[in-house]
């Protein structure tokens, strides 16, 4: 693997920053839920995601126009004094909703430029024989840092666990510029590292449009590379909106009478969910050994609509932390395979934008179910695990349009491999 230093460095700032963002993003969603104000929060994560749908094309026309070095180190830098600066002011003047929600919407919305680029810039550096090695990885290392910050979390925000080690529970500000700091240390990381390019890039011109065009001609080309990236992202729409929106309305509503705060059965939750998907990370490639890559995540698809089904039928602290563990093992299976796959198959003339495409797809879907999942209905005493039963139809769904089109999505992989040998 010849530039093994700089994918080591890569993800090593890619850690130390996940860290960080982990405990903010876990720490706004409770702040909001622990406040009584869920319904505010998700109608304020309804608007940052709309503003995803607007920005994540631009984001992608970046990664594949500009150095992706420079890119990241821009972007670290201006998290850094971003993030900085809100955590002076909630010190200077106080915190209130405003200064919580926008270091989550700066942080949400860096996801999509920050993760286009990541990828974009492992698979321009990484040797295509090594494209499923680097997906485990780049999963690991990635729950390695969630798993981390859940259980920082844990001690830094409940102030029963802050009091036994000794020190009184954080308050926002300062996870904020806990925050700031590793942008910092990720950034110092980055302007030393030094790769070799592997990938031939051409530089292109033109106005945004015409560079967005480029892009989606390349799906209208391909699609069964469409269909699968689009479809592959059913499982993390579902996560992604258990976690940010309905996991801390569903603990507080259904489970924080069993003994233990709202914040630590909602930490322990993000840990264990973390535990899994480093385990899938790990040896997703060995349990699925016989199974083609597609029979994979059909049956992960499958089996997430199950967990679901679970945390709706029991109201369980124990069957919570089963499930989310599951959530992560399933959910991060899922993507290992679809990274490895897109890898294979998208030029990386073009990843940058293929992806923000998916992303937009993505995001439309997350901005259905929240307008959904924003009526008073979903949070009334008991009735957030109604949202679960939509999750279970979605992904049978999903699951069943991968298995009609399984022929043409497989033989665009094996396509791709006969194209690499010759």
């Amino acid at each position: 693997m010849r530039n093994k230093s700089a994918i080591r460095l890569l993800l090593g700032a890619n850690f130390i920053s996940g860290v960080a963002q982990g405990i903010s993003m876990i720490a706004v969603p409770l702040y909001f839920a622990e406040s009584g104000q869920s319904a505010w929060f998700g109608l304020a994560y309804t608007l940052i995601t709309l503003v995803t749908l607007f920005w994540a094309p631009y984001a992608g026309s970046l990664v594949d126009k500009h150095d992706r070095k420079k890119l990241f180190l821009v972007l670290m830098a201006f998290m850094a004094l971003a993030l900085a600066a809100l955590s002076a002011l909630g010190f200077s003047q106080g915190l209130n909703n405003y200064i919580a929600v926008g270091a989550f919407a700066l942080t949400f919305w860096n996801y999509s430029l920050h993760y286009l680029c990541f990828y974009a810039f492992m698979q321009e550096i990484t040797e295509r024989e090594h494209y499923s090695k680097i997906a485990s990885l780049l999963e690991v290392q990635g729950q390695l840092a969630s798993a981390l910050a859940g259980g920082a979390a844990a001690v830094l925000l409940d102030p029963e666990m802050a009091d036994y080690w000794g020190f009184e529970a954080w308050e926002l500000p300062q996870i904020f510029a806990l925050d700031a700091s590793t942008y910092v240390l990720g950034l110092l990381i980055i302007f030393f590292m030094k790769f070799e390019s592997l990938t031939l890039r051409e530089a292109e011109k033109g106005s945004l449009w015409q560079r967005l065009k480029i892009g989606w001609d390349y799906l209208k080309g391909e699609p069964y590379v469409f269909l699968f990236g689009v479809l592959t992202h059913a499982v993390f729409i579902t996560v992604l909106l258990h976690v940010f929106e309905l996991s801390p309305t569903y603990v507080k509503q259904c489970l924080a009478g069993e003994g233990d705060s709202a914040a630590s059965i909602f930490a322990i939750s993000e840990v264990l969910y973390s535990v899994g998907a480093v385990l899938a990370g790990l040896a997703i490639q060995r349990i699925f050994k016989g199974f083609s890559f597609l029979s994979a995540i059909i049956l992960l698809t499958l089996i997430t609509l199950l967990e679901y089904g679970a945390m709706f039928s029991f109201y369980s602290v124990g069957v919570f932390w089963a499930v989310s563990l599951l959530l992560g093992l399933t959910n991060a299976g899922v993507r290992v395979i679809r990274v490895s796959y897109l890898f294979e198959v998208v030029p990386n003339q073009v990843i940058g934008r293929a992806n923000s495409i998916f992303g937009i797809s993505n995001t439309l879907f997350r901005l259905g179910f929240l307008a959904l999942f924003s009526l008073p209905f979903f949070h009334e005493k008991g009735q957030v695990v109604f949202s679960f039963l939509i999750f279970m139809g979605f992904l049978g769904l999903s699951a069943g349009i991968l298995g009609a089109y399984y022929g043409p999505i497989v033989g665009k992989r094996e396509a791709a491999e006969e194209e690499e040998e010759e």
